[in-house]
């Protein structure tokens, strides 16, 4: 359970900082539209993304059993993020939070880390695809800057909602939506290595501020971003608040180990490494004590960030140290030009991620799998979707652990980097 970082300093050259430097940078410049989008879509202030990329990104870097692996706040939280919020207040999910990092470092602790091989492969892509709708039609109220006051959580109960506000659509807000989701994937496309999330909204935000465009920003709505990382202190903890929020907790500590593990495995097969899964689980664990600590949200490893990372010439640990910093550095010195980021660029942003994490390409292939996973996918997506995922995890990796006790042998899934 011995940190990677511990194992690449003794043989650290300059050449290998000089990457790791660029790399770090590079994340950094990914991260932070990602981070405040995802803060504001789960129902936080926005500064709490930032945060916990800042604290808990480090940490994962630092402490983690992979080389390359790239900490934060991830898509996959924002549903359970939003339902905590929504019903204990930030306090709990800081409670929450703070008793996920405690499950999961009795999971690394106790060795738990290669329990992922036995979650299937079609609970995983059934719940992201879940995921990801949610995360879109969370998205549409301010894509379309439609005027619509308490848009419901509930998929089901949000849709009317949004149609109803369907007269309120602000064209000036859908065009730089647009244009930051066009220029997003040309970016991506014709120009692989330049951080194109950050320039595809900058150039969404800098056409309002040119054309004194009514478009909401994110201080507009929220206020003035902070330029300095918040003190360390505890939610309030109580007997009755910890059996409330054990559920939620035991689901951020489940979605953290699966994300970060196969985050995990994705960067092994694309620098042909080995990870450590239990000191992974260890790192993941004190990342979300630290992210709780100072207000943040629940992190694990992101593979998009990893993957750019990786493609980026990140090497070792010292890149996600690197990001971390850099990101904390944009925080205390561009604070006010972070907040003139546009709502509708943010949203498209999401929504792009949204589509990314649905992973398209492989719907063929869910088409041609054996009817049970077809079967175990769509059960855990509608129960994502309709239900929540509490239910959808459990009801999930129960009906997918009993399908492959009866076929006893299965290989092990062939995962391959998405392109988030």
């Amino acid at each position: 359970m011995k940190p990677k970082i511990l194992t690449t300093l003794p043989d650290y050259t300059r050449a290998l900082f000089g990457a790791d430097l660029l790399a770090g940078i590079t994340v950094a410049m990914v991260a932070l539209p990602l981070s405040l989008a995802i803060a504001i879509a789960s129902g936080a202030p926005p500064a709490t993304g930032l945060v916990t990329a800042v604290v808990a990104g480090f940490i994962i870097s630092a402490l983690g059993g992979s080389r390359v692996q790239i900490g934060g706040p991830t898509g996959a939280f924002i549903v359970v993020v939003y339902g905590v919020i929504a019903e204990h207040g930030h306090d709990g999910l800081l409670l929450a939070t703070l008793m996920a990092g405690i499950i999961l470092l009795g999971a690394g602790a106790l060795r738990l880390g290669n329990l992922i091989a036995h979650v299937p492969e079609a609970v995983v892509n059934g719940f992201t695809i879940g995921i990801a709708a949610i995360i879109a039609t969370s998205q549409v109220k301010d894509l379309l800057g439609l005027q619509a006051d308490g848009v419901p959580a509930d998929f089901l109960e949000k849709l009317p909602v949004l149609w109803a506000a369907r007269d309120t659509l602000s064209v000036e807000a859908l065009g730089i939506g647009l244009v930051t989701g066009v220029a997003i994937v040309v970016l991506r496309r014709l120009a692989p290595k330049l951080p194109g999330l950050i320039v595809g909204v900058a150039l969404g935000s800098v056409l309002v501020a040119a054309f004194g465009l009514e478009v909401e920003t994110v201080e507009a709505r929220f206020g003035a971003l902070p330029d300095q990382l918040p003190m360390p202190a505890l939610p309030e903890i109580t007997l009755a608040r910890v059996e409330a929020l054990m559920p939620s907790a035991f689901v951020i500590a489940f979605l953290a180990g699966i994300e970060s593990l196969l985050s995990a495995m994705v960067a092994d097969r694309m620098i042909e490494g080995r990870h450590r899964p239990n000191a992974e689980l260890l790192a993941q664990g004190s990342a979300n004590l630290g992210a709780a600590l100072f207000g943040g949200l629940p992190a694990t490893g992101a593979i998009a960030r990893t993957a750019t990372n990786i493609r980026a010439g990140g090497r070792t640990p010292v890149a996600g140290l690197v990001h971390a910093l850099a990101v904390l550095v944009m925080m205390m010195f561009a604070a006010p030009l972070i907040g003139q980021m546009a709502m509708p660029a943010l949203a498209a942003l999401l929504i792009l991620t949204a589509w990314n994490m649905s992973e398209p390409h492989k719907w063929r292939s869910y088409l041609s799998a054996r009817p049970s996973d077809r079967l175990l996918l769509i059960l855990t997506l509608a129960l994502t979707v309709l239900t929540d995922l509490t239910v959808a995890i459990g009801v999930g990796v129960a009906v997918g652990l009993a399908i492959r006790l009866r076929r006893r042998e299965v290989p092990p899934a062939d995962w391959t980097p998405p392109d988030r």
